[in-house]
Order: C-alpha cells, then sequence, then structure tokens
C-alpha cells in the first residue's frame, strides 16, 4: 500500500479518505495507541488527567533551546495559547498521584506543518517521580508493549499494507535497553563517518549544537534502526530541562531516535525554584509568565522526569510513512480554512 497524499488536494480531501485503505487501517492502529496507553499506565498506578487544551504557560517559549512558535489566541480579550504541550501541568499532577500521570490529547505548534512536523498532533505524555533513567526505562517499555499489541492485533493487516514488518517484530522482542550514547558521542560517531566538517549534520550556534534531519537518519543507521542521544548542550533544550553536574555544560535529557528521526523527548526536571531560575536566566526566558510553575518548586519541590511521543511519529514508522501529512484523518495547516 503505498502513501496516499491525498491531503496534496483537500478540497476533496474528507471525501476521499473514506474509500481509501490507509485511513481504514489508521483509525485501527490510532484507536490501538489509545486503548493499550490507558492498559499500561493502569497497571503502574499512573493516571490519567483531564487536562485543558489552553495554557498560560507554553512549555517552548521564545527563547533560547526552543524548538516551536507558539499558538497564541484571545478569549475574550484575554491573550493566551494553546498548548503545545501539558509537560507542567503534569508535573503539577505528580504532586497529587505519587506514582505519576500521563495523558493522550492533541498539541499544537506555530510552524508551517511538512513532511515531519503537523500543526495539531497527538501527544502522549506522562510524568512521574524519579530521574532520567527512571522514564528512559519507562518508555522503553511503553514503546515495546505498544508494538507487541501492534503485531498481536493487526500483524497480518499490515504485511498486506506494507509487507515486511521485521521492524516492529524487532522493537516489539528487543532484550535489554536500546542503545545510548551522549551528543558528544553522537558527534564523534559523525565525524568518524564524514570527517571533520559537519555542517550538514551539526548546527553549531553560540554556545550550543545541535544535530540536523541527516544526522539523526544516519546515526540510526549507525546504531541499527534506534538509539537514544542524551546529554545534549544546556543551550539547546528548553529551560527546564536539569543540569547534568557529572557532564558539565549539559542537561540530564534524551531523545529516542527511530523511523522519521525524534520520535520520543524526555528528560529529568529542575527539582527546585533556584535552579529552574538560573536556568530560565540562562535561557533568557522571562520568568512573569512562569511565577506559578517557580513558586510549585519552591512550595513543593519534588524530583520528576518525563517524556513526550508524538503519535503520528510513532505510527509513520509502523506504517514506514516518509511524510507525516499522511497521517491525518481531519487536515489542519495553519493559515488555511478548515473545511472538516
Amino acid at each position: 500500500m503505498r502513501e496516499p497524499n491525498l491531503w496534496k488536494s483537500e478540497k476533496d480531501f474528507y471525501l476521499n479518505v473514506l474509500v481509501n485503505p490507509w485511513y481504514k487501517l489508521l483509525v485501527k492502529l490510532e484507536n490501538l495507541v489509545s486503548m493499550e496507553t490507558m492498559k499500561f499506565y493502569e497497571e503502574k498506578g499512573i493516571i490519567t488527567m483531564h487536562l485543558p487544551v489552553t495554557t498560560g504557560s507554553i512549555s517552548s517559549p521564545m527563547g533560547r533551546g526552543s524548538d516551536s512558535l507558539p499558538v497564541k489566541v484571545n478569549l475574550e480579550g484575554i491573550d493566551t495559547y494553546l498548548a503545545d504541550s501539558m509537560q507542567f501541568l503534569l508535573e503539577y499532577g505528580c504532586r497529587l498521584n505519587e506514582k505519576g500521570v500521563y495523558y493522550v490529547m492533541p498539541s499544537f505548534r506555530g510552524e508551517k506543518a511538512d513532511e515531519r512536523h503537523l500543526c495539531q498532533f497527538y501527544h502522549s505524555e506522562a510524568e512521574i517521580p524519579g530521574n532520567l533513567e527512571d522514564v528512559i526505562n519507562l518508555v522503553e517499555e511503553y514503546v515495546k508493549y505498544l508494538s507487541k499489541k501492534i503485531l498481536e492485533n493487526f500483524k497480518e493487516e499490515l504485511e498486506k499494507a506494507i509487507g515486511d514488518v521485521s521492524h516492529i517484530e524487532k522493537i516489539a522482542n528487543y532484550k535489554g535497553n536500546f542503545p545510548r550514547i551522549t551528543f558528544n558521542q553522537a558527534e564523534q560517531a559523525l565525524k568518524e563517518k564524514f570527517g571533520d566538517n559537519l555542517n550538514d549534520y551539526i548546527e553549531y550556534n553560540d554556545g550550543w549544537r545541535n544535530i540536523t534531519r541527516k544526522a539523526e537518519q544516519e546515526l540510526i543507521k549507525i546504531y541499527d534502526g534506534i538509539v537514544w542521544i542524551t546529554n545534549y548542550d544546556i543551550l539547546a533544550v528548553p529551560f527546564y530541562q536539569q543540569f547534568d553536574d557529572d557532564l558539565a555544560g549539559t542537561t540530564k535529557n534524551a531523545d529516542l531516535l527511530f523511523g522519521i528521526g525524534e520520535t520520543v523527548g524526555c528528560g529529568e526536571r529542575h527539582q527546585n525554584d533556584m535552579d529552574l531560575l538560573k536556568s530560565m536566566k540562562l535561557h533568557e526566558v522571562d520568568k512573569e509568565e512562569y511565577e506559578w510553575y517557580i513558586k510549585l518548586k519552591e512550595k513543593y519541590p519534588l524530583q520528576t522526569a518525563g517524556f513526550g511521543m508524538g503519535i503520528e511519529r510513532y505510527l509513520m514508522w509502523v506504517l514506514k510513512a516518509s511524510d507525516i501529512r499522511n497521517m491525518q484523518i481531519c487536515l489542519r495547516f495553519n493559515g488555511e480554512q478548515i473545511i472538516l
């Protein structure tokens, strides 16, 4: 089954979806992810939260380390935002349930949609008391679990649709932990393969580095399909990630690369207000919009860590898709009229 690319013709998209087998399989996979996510967390005592889609505190503010644009809306004269993540409220929720909290709901991004990004996407996020190691273990268990359930329920359909499903079988049956390297080690691995000129693979900015889409794909190849990249430079990630004193100048964060590239992002959070304020200053983030968050860390310090997985990106990997715009049942493109 080929990717349909129906999004290129928006006018009759919703009608064409109804007769295309790609989307009939997609809705089944989306349903499985939602239902099995609930079962996965229920066994662990991690509970879901009913959260609003509006927020006054975006998790990707316009400061250093931001990776997206916020979506501002005005409600009866008051400016607010459509949430790009519910991480902050999930941190809040960890103070209400000692084993942690999760949610699956839409997130909104202000950038234009492309083959890797949607303006609105479904986000599977969780926050738990603990550290980076704890949340990495949770993510690995979750990804393996979902992959097993997909094979149990849709192996034959997937074989008919995409042929080989060995990539899913590999992750579902993966023994031990996924490969893990630091950002510095990732840079070195790329140097060993491509030499010292890494302009196509590493973005060098003033005081921080990031990897490109091309680099993500190369690292996925080097590590046979899946790899964690940990310890990004402090200014390469948002202000809420904890500093790593064991590797100066980096944070306790990790991205899981597979399929299209970064599919899961996670990190350990600042435990107290002092570290948080220091980080906000480094990232040049105005603390006024985050006064409640600062006070939460001051009054109720707690070590938490969490992650977010783009469900469409995960299902792209399942379906071997190359364009995330094929993962929408209803089109949502910023700046364009909504038909359905």
